[in-house]
């Protein structure tokens, strides 16, 4: 299942104000974000949509999509197999406790350059 879909914009505050208005009749609002850095809005059943200021750091890129995995062995085995099948590393396999307390991923480049991510975002067991 998709997660979130992040896409770099070149204005933040004019796409923050457009997704808004745009979203609101089907029901998307805005869930979170950071002024100047990026904006996430929710668009249901726990995927979120995504715009960052195209000047953005990595692990991001232009297209960013992160993949929801049932566990740490999926994310682990993603970033091994994505890697042996081309891509590049972008971020290895562990903890991500800027983004949430619980949050475990991975990043690996396509072919393209398109940031591909396996994420897990639930307690340990």
């Amino acid at each position: 299942m998709i997660d979130h879909i992040t896409i770099a914009v070149s204005d933040l505050e004019k796409s923050k104000l457009f997704y808004e208005r745009a979203f609101a009749p089907l029901g998307y609002s805005l869930s979170f974000g950071k002024e100047g850095v990026f904006w996430a809005f929710d668009v249901g059943a726990g995927s979120l949509f995504e715009i960052q200021q195209s000047d953005s750091k990595p692990p991001l890129t232009r297209v960013h999509v992160a993949f929801r995995v049932n566990s740490k062995a999926d994310v682990d085995a993603f970033y091994r197999v994505a890697l042996e099948a081309g891509g590049t590393d972008n971020g290895v396999p562990g903890p991500r406790p800027e983004y949430t307390a619980n949050y475990y991923a991975c990043f690996v480049l396509d072919p393209d350059g398109y940031n591909m991510e396996a994420m897990l975002n639930e307690p340990s067991v």
